[in-house]
C-alpha cells in the first residue's frame, strides 16, 4: 500500500516525502508543477535511496486523478497541493477558491469513490485570523483574514461535514506556522518561483546578490520593534510532523486538528539579524506599507501535537537560518528555471 502525496514536489511536500519514506513508506506524488520542480524528487531519491512513483497533474483534473488512484494501492493521502500566498491571494481570490477549495472537493470525492478514508490536510495557522490569545491554541476562535486563510478554513469546515457524514474518515488538520530551513544535506529547500512571497527566500536571495534589497511589510505593528513576529519552524520538523500524523491516522478514526509550531516567536527585524550572523552577510532592506491581511503577532501554542501525536519541533532559529543559507549557496538558482518544462508521469530512477 501507499501514500498519496499531493504538490510533493514542492517545500514542504519533497521534505515531507523523505521522512516519509524513511518510515518505511511506499509514495505515490502527484504534482502539478505550477510551483515546483520535479527535481526535488528525484534528489528525495538521492537521500533516501529509495523510489517514488510521480504524476505530473492537476487536482482539478479529476479523470487524471482517478487514474491515479486506478493504478496504484492507495492506502491514506497528504494533501499538501494548494497555492499559497497571502498577497496574491488578496489579488486574485476566485483563483484561490477554484484551486484550493474545488481541488480539494474533487480529490475526496476520488477518495470516497475508491474507499480511502485516511486524510492528513495541509492546513495553516491563518485560519485564526487575528489572534484572541498568544500563544495560540486549537480552540481558539477561527477566522481567517484573507482569501488564502479562508480557503483553509473553508476545506476544513469541509472536511469536518465530511467526517460528520461518515464516520469511517480519519482526518488530520496540520495548522502550521511558518515553514523555513532546508534539508541539511543541502539537496532540497525552497525554490520560489520569481520575487519570493516568504520572508526567508527573499532574505537569502538578497544575502546571495539575487535581489539589491529586503522589503519589510511594515514597521508600525504593536510589537517591540514594529516588525511582525511568527513562529518560525524548521521545514524538516514540519515534516517530521507530518509523518507522526499519518501514523494516526492510519491506526484509528476521527477529525483533529494540531498546530505545529515551535511556541516561539521572532520578530522580521531578528530574523534578518540573525541571518545575517549565520551568513555573514549585510542584507539590507528598506520599510514599506503593511500587506493586505497581516497580522502584528501569530505563534503557536504546540502543547497538544506534542501530548497526541508525540511530535514536537527540535531546531532552533540559527539552524533554520544556517540550513536555509547553505542550500541557497549549493544552489545558487534553486532546482534550475525549468519548472514549467514537461514531465511526463514517471517512475524517477
Amino acid at each position: 500500500m501507499s501514500i498519496l502525496v499531493t504538490g510533493g514536489a514542492g517545500y514542504i511536500g519533497s521534505h515531507t516525502c523523505v521522512e516519509l519514506l524513511n518510515a518505511g513508506h511506499q509514495l505515490v506524488v502527484v504534482d502539478n508543477l505550477s510551483n515546483s520542480n520535479a527535481k526535488s524528487l528525484e534528489r528525495v531519491q538521492e537521500i533516501t535511496r529509495k523510489r517514488i512513483q510521480f504524476y505530473k497533474a492537476d487536482l482539478l483534473d479529476r479523470s487524471s486523478i482517478e487514474m491515479i488512484f486506478e493504478q496504484n494501492p492507495i492506502e491514506a493521502v497528504v494533501h499538501l497541493a494548494g497555492l499559497k500566498a497571502v498577497g496574491e491571494s488578496v489579488q486574485t481570490p476566485l483563483q484561490y477558491y477554484e484551486n484550493n477549495v474545488t481541488g480539494t472537493v474533487i480529490l475526496c470525492e476520488v477518495m470516497k469513490k475508491f474507499g480511502v478514508k485516511k486524510l492528513v490536510f495541509s492546513s495553516s495557522a491563518t485560519v485564526y485570523g487575528v489572534p484572541k490569545v498568544v500563544p495560540i491554541p486549537e480552540h481558539a476562535p477561527l477566522g481567517a483574514t484573507n482569501p488564502y486563510g479562508r480557503t483553509k478554513l473553508m476545506i476544513e469546515e469541509i472536511l469536518r461535514d465530511l467526517y460528520s457524514s461518515d464516520s469511517a474518515w480519519s482526518i488530520l488538520l496540520l495548522r502550521y506556522f511558518n515553514p523555513i530551513g532546508a534539508h541539511p544535506s543541502g539537496l532540497i529547500g525552497e525554490d520560489p518561483a520569481g520575487t519570493p512571497n516568504n520572508l526567508l527566500p527573499y532574505i537569502s536571495q538578497v544575502a546571495i546578490g539575487k535581489l539589491d534589497e529586503l522589503n519589510i511589510y511594515g514597521a508600525d505593528y504593536p510589537t517591540p520593534d514594529g516588525t511582525g513576529i511568527r513562529d518560525y519552524i524548521h521545514v524538516v520538523d514540519l515534516a517530521r510532523g507530518h509523518q507522526k500524523a499519518v501514523d494516526k491516522v492510519l491506526t484509528g478514526h476521527g477529525i483533529d486538528a494540531y498546530n505545529l509550531g515551535t511556541g516561539k516567536g521572532c520578530s522580521v527585524l531578528e530574523m534578518v539579524r540573525i541571518f545575517e550572523k549565520v551568513s555573514g552577510k549585510v542584507i539590507p532592506y528598506r520599510i514599506v506599507e503593511r500587506r493586505p491581511g497581516d497580522v502584528a503577532l501569530c505563534y503557536a501554542d504546540p502543547t497538544k501535537a506534542k501530548k497526541h501525536l508525540g511530535w514536537c519541533a527540535e531546531y532552533g532559529i540559527e539552524q533554520m537560518c544556517r540550513d536555509s543559507w547553505a542550500w541557497n549557496v549549493q544552489n545558487p538558482d534553486g532546482y534550475g528555471r525549468d519548472i514549467h518544462e514537461e514531465h511526463k508521469s514517471q517512475v524517477l530512477a
